[in-house]
């Protein structure tokens, strides 16, 4: 019980960190939700909770039962994993925010269906190489093989969960004028924390052994 309460946190804080880093999805959601309205942003949120279920499924199924049987590989994904946090957290130091990003008329506002949003969503996630990259590198960290199958689906709930949460906050807080332009001056600073965050985890993943 402790293990997994142990590696539930560390799972929440890692998926915490890259929810509020600023990448494909959150651009997918702020322009879906600017250029059309705050229900497509949300329907946006759930399109990219789907498609974090897909990395999620992939994780638990094949790669945790391949590096269970090799150390090797174990390492080799361990290090590659921590390289790319440490690397994603090195560019987010380096940014310069995210004003400019998308560029709004609101005069060019237009209709998007709740199915066109949520495939934009789902797309974004699913084919998203990041994405893929930061959910390898996650869960062969935290993630035993040998874990029942309540505990990952709880793993895999709560990374839906946090997923559609948080960008279905971005979705109703950004349709906010006022809220979006104080944001957009506040992005360079929201980056380096990030960034700074992201450095630590990888070196912690970096010396991380296997059980």
């Amino acid at each position: 019980m402790e293990q997994f309460i142990s590696q539930w946190v560390l799972l929440i804080g890692l998926m915490m960190v890259a929810l509020v880093s600023p990448g494909p999805d959150f651009v997918m959601t702020v322009k879906n939700s600017i250029l059309n309205s705050r229900r497509a942003g949300l329907m946006t949120a759930l399109g990219l909770a789907l498609g974090v279920i897909i990395h999620v499924t992939y994780c638990m199924v094949g790669l945790a039962t391949i590096i269970s049987k090799s150390i090797l590989l174990f390492n080799i994904i361990k290090y590659v994993g921590a390289a790319y946090l440490i690397y994603i957290g090195v560019m987010a130091l380096r940014s310069k925010g995210f004003d400019g990003a998308i560029s709004v008329d609101q005069g060019d506002k237009q209709k998007m269906t709740d199915w066109q949003a949520l495939s934009s969503g789902f797309i974004t996630n699913v084919f998203n190489p990041k994405a893929t990259m930061f959910f390898l590198a996650m869960f062969t960290q935290i993630v035993d093989p040998h874990v029942p199958l309540g505990v990952q689906l709880v793993y895999g709930a709560t990374c839906f969960s946090m997923t559609f949460l948080w960008f279905s906050i971005v979705a109703t807080i950004l349709t906010v004028e006022t809220v979006r332009s104080r944001f957009l001056r506040a992005a360079q600073w929201i980056d380096r924390i990030c960034g700074a965050a992201l450095i630590a985890l990888g070196l912690r993943l970096a010396v991380t052994e296997m059980n």
